[in-house]
């Protein structure tokens, strides 16, 4: 039986990008992206010493993407299906559709890899993490975004690409685990014999020269790592991030709201703070709908600690209402309404009003708050909230800062069960630290409740789906990284820029 090469190499490429997905976490193999990458580096480039054409390199990149995307991100059928009430077919459906429009961004990747890239070899490898980097940053942007699972999120701490988060931001670190991933393959190609095409403008008689790059970049990266681009200032802070572990199926049945309160109430009591942070929609109701006598034995306890209490719940009324964080304690009550919600989570795009009858999800039509609100002023700090999705937008994070000294992400990925979804969440998390140079405190309904130092590194957690409360010490961080300054303009335009300059350079 005759085997299709094009078939044979398309599978290859969907096995590579499912692969992929051990680099993130849970499991955390970072290196391994740098081999996936550089295999489906690979591929393209016989494709074009093959001539084969624009098409095939799109199909290479898309099978990759489509691979990638269905095993990192299955766990959008669990919303969909488990908790949102979809037919488990019309779920399946929807999440492979989903997939497959993300696969796009690797199959552009390919295509235009294919069509234009340079004739030196070194020349194809910066070509191609440019690529990689532009494609994810406009996975990023386009249609509100989806940056969920970019390349860089997978070398946080304890990878040494992780020292170049405080100056190019996420973006900057795909470009940079990209280029090690198609080093690695120009080197493979000197030394195994992995195919049999030519040699290409000199590149084997300078079969070091690869080498010499990743190790400068892993060691440049390394020591980046020992770099405090901000300092801690005034006293630590005693924090206490709540983590209910109240079941999505469960979260928003009147019968069991008496209980939601209960629980919240009982965990900030046994665990005085002075900042208490409890999860996004923490209290499953309107704000104007609690009943005041629990508010007020909350501020109570805020009050006790001469500090705020954090908690998340919807404020407004049916019809015009958002997914806020509001304040309760010795500071002004202050709230800060999410910006960038999540579509058909949180709002329906035009058209898709028949794709959410549906789905039984509540509270799917929140009205997004400002994009220029002010940090809060709470517990003598200047904090920086965020809720759930929000911070997988780095620029936006941004936003607050260097006013802020502290992040706080509010967080409910119930929604997702036990799944990928929470680790990789946490993961975003540690980028956002290490590009801010400020503390992230997360609190979750069932994980993963987290405080993040500045550094990146997850300093303590609570185990997933458990009650109880992540106490410590914090100090919050003044000054600024490049990345608050700059965003992603010097990593897009860089990108940018190589790609033009790079694609003129054909043979």
């Amino acid at each position: 039986m005759r085997i299709n090469p094009l078939r044979s190499q398309r599978f290859g490429a969907l096995l590579l990008g499912a692969a992929s997905v051990l680099a993130f976490a849970p499991a955390g193999a970072f290196p391994l992206l740098w081999l996936t990458l550089g295999l489906l580096f690979e591929l393209l480039c016989r494709t074009v010493e093959q001539a084969r054409g624009a098409r095939r390199g799109a199909l290479l990149g898309g099978a990759f993407g489509f691979g990638f995307f269905l095993a990192g991100v299955s766990w959008i059928h669990v919303s969909l299906s488990v908790f949102g009430g979809m037919p488990a077919p019309v779920a399946g459906l929807a999440t492979l559709l989903f997939c497959g429009v993300l696969a796009l961004y690797p199959a552009l990747v390919g295509a235009v890899f294919v069509r234009f890239a340079p004739a030196g070899m070194l020349s194809r490898a910066v070509f191609f993490a440019a690529l990689w980097m532009l494609a994810e940053w406009l996975r990023g942007w386009l249609f509100t975004g989806f940056p969920w699972l970019a390349a860089g999120y997978a070398q946080a701490p304890p990878s040494p690409l992780a020292g170049y988060a405080p100056l190019f931001g996420v973006y900057g670190v795909s470009l940079f685990t990209a280029l090690l991933g198609a080093l690695g393959c120009l080197w493979l190609r000197r030394w195994f014999a992995a195919t049999a095409c030519p040699p290409v403008h000199g590149w084997r008689a300078s079969p070091v020269l690869p080498v010499l790059i990743v190790g400068g970049l892993l060691a440049i990266g390394g020591g980046l790592r020992e770099v405090r681009w901000t300092e801690p200032q005034g006293e630590p802070l005693t924090v206490a991030l709540l983590q209910g572990n109240i079941p999505q199926d469960l979260k928003w049945r009147p019968e069991l709201f008496a209980d939601s309160l209960r629980i919240y109430h009982h965990l900030a009591l046994a665990h005085p703070a002075r900042l208490t942070v409890l999860p996004e929609t923490a209290l499953p109701a309107f704000l104007e709908r609690v009943p005041g006598d629990y508010l007020a034995a909350m501020k109570a306890l805020a009050l006790r600690e001469q500090g705020d209490l954090l908690l998340g719940v919807a404020v407004g009324e049916e019809g015009d209402y958002m997914n806020a964080a509001v304040s309760l304690g010795a500071s002004p009550e202050q709230r800060y309404a999410k910006s960038h919600l999540v579509p058909f989570g949180e709002f329906v795009p035009a058209g898709f009003g028949w794709f959410m009858a549906m789905a039984r999800i509540p509270m799917s039509d929140f009205t997004p708050g400002r994009a220029d609100q002010p940090p809060l002023k709470i517990a003598g700090q200047r904090v920086a909230v965020n809720i759930c999705y929000e911070d997988a937008f780095g620029e936006e994070i941004a936003r607050a800062l260097p006013e802020a000294g502290l992040l706080v992400n509010l967080s409910n990925v119930a929604w997702f069960g036990d799944s990928l979804a929470p680790a990789q969440h946490l993961q975003i998390a540690q980028l956002r630290a290490l590009e801010s140079g400020r503390v992230m405190l997360r609190a979750t309904n069932t994980g993963m409740t987290a405080i993040v130092d500045a550094d990146g590194r997850v300093r303590s957690t609570l185990p997933p789906f458990t009650r109880g409360a992540l106490t410590g010490e914090v100090r919050a961080h003044a000054g600024s990284t490049p990345y608050v300054r700059w965003g992603n303009a010097p990593a897009v335009l860089g990108a940018l820029l190589l790609t033009l300059l790079l694609a003129r350079r054909r043979g």
